[in-house]
């Protein structure tokens, strides 16, 4: 055992579980620990209400995300969601259309294809998923998430050949599943600018994830039911000391499926996004209990992928 340790740690990965749980002296560019993250803002309306509550509590959210996917909305909606975190200075991350699930193959189904994810099946659903991010880029979305290794070497290629911006976000979701240090290195070696974690991993596990990765993590510190319904709430102090820099990313327990959505589901998704914002409340009251020195980021922050206001 101790050889095979010794052989990870011979190319910089760390050899055991970090129990000792070192301080993250790795920041964001701007020298911040951490940022929040409210997923599931599906559409416009549940858009328009997460802001008014966020702007009710007075607290700082750097990212909202969406589920459904970029081909559920329409230009005009995109365009909007776009304007709306832009005047905001935040970041708005939508995920890729069309993946296993949305496929006509049963696999994802099955109890054994579920390891299949939201990946993307067959070399169609690749240039489906690349259209999608092409015609959100063209309407100003600089942010997206992304659940198929493939899809994100090709979106590294994509920024390189001026096929999509520079500046664009990629954000891998936590339906990729890697949960050691090399298969995350390995992301982040393929293109990815922010990782979700799997929600499930104990403060050591974490610990040596960050040790051999730079980019940002994503952390639920409340998980949807079919993520694992956990709410780590008291864990957010040492999860921001631990990894920064980090998303500290507020789901919700109890949160009824709800992907794909859609105007039939416009009530329930204004509901979850409210409820959602109080939980980020009591998780930032925690953080000004138990750590009240962590650094955040402003809104604007230059590596942020902010919407770009205008069809391009």
């Amino acid at each position: 055992m101790e050889q095979s340790r010794e052989f990870l740690a011979s190319l910089g990965f760390p050899s055991r579980d970090l129990y000792d749980l070192p301080t993250s002296s790795k920041r964001f560019p701007d020298g911040a620990q951490y940022r929040v993250e409210l997923p599931s803002v599906e559409g416009t309306s549940a858009l328009e209400a997460t802001l008014k509550e966020i702007d009710r509590y007075g607290i700082t959210v750097h990212r909202v995300s969406q589920g459904s996917g970029i081909m559920l909305l329409t230009d005009e909606e995109v365009q909007e969601m776009c304007t709306m975190t832009a005047e905001k200075g935040m970041e708005l991350s939508l995920f890729v259309g069309p993946r296993s699930t949305f496929d006509v193959s049963p696999l994802p189904l099955t109890s054994s294809g579920k390891a299949i994810g939201l990946r993307h099946e067959g070399t169609d659903q690749l240039v489906y998923a690349m259209e999608d991010l092409r015609r959100g880029a063209s309407l100003g979305l600089r942010g997206a998430l992304v659940a198929d290794e493939g899809l994100l070497i090709l979106t590294k290629e994509m920024k390189s050949q001026g096929l999509l911006p520079k500046n664009f976000v990629i954000k891998v979701s936590v339906q990729m599943m890697a949960a050691n240090p090399v298969s995350v290195k390995l992301l982040q070696d393929l293109g990815a600018d922010t990782y979700n974690v799997p929600t499930g991993l104990t403060l050591p596990k974490l610990a040596a994830i960050r040790q051999a990765t730079d980019i940002p993590l994503d952390v639920y510190v409340e998980a949807p039911d079919n993520l694992g319904g956990f709410i780590r709430h008291y864990e957010i102090p040492e999860i921001i000391r631990i990894l920064s820099p980090v998303y500290i990313k507020f789901g919700l327990r109890n949160h009824p499926d709800v992907y794909p959505s859609g105007s039939h589901l416009e009530e329930t998704n204004i509901a979850l996004c409210k409820e959602r914002v109080r939980r980020t409340v009591l998780g930032i009251e925690m953080i000004k209990r138990y750590y009240p020195e962590a650094v955040i980021s402003e809104l604007g922050a230059p590596d942020l992928g902010t919407p770009a206001l205008g069809k391009e």
